[in-house]
């Protein structure tokens, strides 16, 4: 019989079940400790992921749709309006869209790497022209890309892997520039710099100071040129000084990388826009160009581009573009896979039918002509009212933009006093001007000339 004054083992030690639950409670407590206590800091604090600033020209546009003012004027934004300040589909573009939803055999399967075949061809044919002995050699090849932005980082993305120099390898964009230039060649790790190109004093072109510029660079380095309708500024060269930069660009060695954006807009003429690109093509240059549809087709969100590469007339030309192709396929794939196909089927639609052709040329004429006709009417208000200061570059220059010379504080008075709404540069999209419109402008601009004199 167990002696009851002593304790039974059964109460001093634990029973395997007992000590099963003990363990369970023990890993519950665990668990609801570990959830309680604080997470680990980010690997992404302050100091390591700065907040970036917001884009200037996407924080312009927002500010502009919250004034609620019935006068306020937008011409910030680079797209055409037409003279009821409203976004224009080209009729084209929809004649157009109604031969791609009528077709049958339309699907949406993916397109090749390399984009839809009919829209790169006839791509390369509305850039260097139909008869451009590049095509005639197979020295060219082209890829379909995320519009012009897609096509610059597609180029500087090829260069910074494959362009070998025994200098310091270095873009020059030409001062001031298309802001988002700056951005993608140090994404991808190119160096830049800047050569001059607007005068303020003459609101022109500086082309002494730029070629001075340009012939003061590393040998080999990365010119990178508007080749019609300068963004921001709307001052191009003319064909003479085109033809003195090439003459330079050869002698030293450098490397040429086009961006066109406005053929067709600039002047309502595809040949006078894309005269620079070609003359170069015609002198043997080795190069790159990248081209957008976003404005002279008003496809703005559909993405449509193109980059091409164009090799120099030798013996090997067509083996350096078929190594160059594979690559620019490699870089595509890992970046994008395959292009989007709305934009590039409409465009090719277009681009090789004739008589869609002929009619998109009279839609850009329309469209460039509009614009002339505002600059036009802005410097003869402005001269009337006598505003203090010299307004001729306003024809003089061309295309989308016009770099009108106002100071950052006459901008911000413009915004304040008479809610009109352009970057701080002074910079004016034309196509943001109309019939009903320009004369508020100008009495705004010459209010505020007077009041910071």
């Amino acid at each position: 019989m167990p002696d009851p004054a002593k304790p039974s083992l059964a109460f001093t030690s634990a029973s395997p079940a007992a000590s099963s639950s003990h363990s369970s409670s023990n890993l519950r407590l665990s668990q609801i400790s570990t959830q309680i206590a604080p997470m680990a800091a980010t690997a992404f604090d302050a100091s390591t992921v700065p907040q970036a600033p917001e884009d200037a020209l996407f924080g312009l546009m927002a500010a502009y749709r919250r004034d609620t003012d019935s006068n306020k004027v937008d011409l910030g934004i680079g797209a055409y309006r037409d003279d009821n300040a409203k976004p224009w589909v080209l009729p084209v573009v929809k004649k157009a869209d109604e031969i791609l939803r009528k077709d049958p055999d339309l699907n949406h399967e993916y397109l090749p790497i390399a984009g839809l075949p009919d829209f790169t061809s006839a791509s390369q044919k509305l850039v260097l022209g139909g008869d451009s002995p590049a095509l005639k050699e197979k020295r060219v090849t082209s890829l379909q890309t995320i519009s012009g932005t897609g096509a610059v980082h597609l180029g500087a993305l090829f260069l910074a892997k494959f362009y070998k120099t025994n200098t310091e390898r270095t873009a020059y964009f030409s001062d001031p520039t298309w802001p988002n230039h700056f951005q993608i060649f140090s994404n991808v790790g190119l160096q830049h710099k800047t050569y001059p190109y607007f005068s303020k004093k003459t609101k022109g072109l500086d082309f002494d100071g730029m070629t001075s510029a340009i012939e003061s660079a590393p040998e080999g380095s990365i010119i990178v040129l508007h080749a019609c309708a300068h963004n921001p500024t709307g001052v191009d060269a003319t064909q003479d000084q085109w033809k003195k930069l090439a003459g330079l660009i050869r002698k030293k060695k450098h490397f040429p990388f086009f961006d066109t954006a406005y053929q067709g807009f600039a002047s309502g003429d595809l040949a006078q826009d894309g005269w620079a690109i070609r003359y170069f093509v015609e002198q043997g240059f080795e190069l790159c160009i990248a081209q957008s549809y976003a404005k002279n087709f008003g496809l703005y969100g559909e993405r449509a581009g193109c980059f091409h590469f164009v090799t120099s007339p030798a013996s090997d030309a067509q083996e350096v573009v078929t190594r160059v192709a594979s690559q620019l396929a490699i870089l595509q794939r890992s970046e994008i896979s395959n292009p989007p196909a709305y934009g590039a089927r409409i465009a090719s639609t277009v681009l090789n039918n004739p008589e869609l052709f002929k009619e998109w040329e009279a839609n850009l004429r329309e469209m460039s002509g509009r614009i002339k006709e505002m600059r036009s009417a802005l410097r003869s208000k402005l001269e009337e009212l006598g505003t203090p200061g010299t307004w001729n570059h306003i024809t003089d220059q061309i295309g989308m933009f016009s770099f009108t010379g106002l100071t950052e504080e006459q901008v911000l008075k413009l915004r304040e006093d008479s809610h009109v709404y352009m970057t701080k540069n002074g910079r004016i999209s034309m196509a943001g001007l109309n019939t009903h419109n320009v004369e508020y402008f100008a009495k705004a601009v010459d209010k505020a000339v007077r009041a910071t004199q």
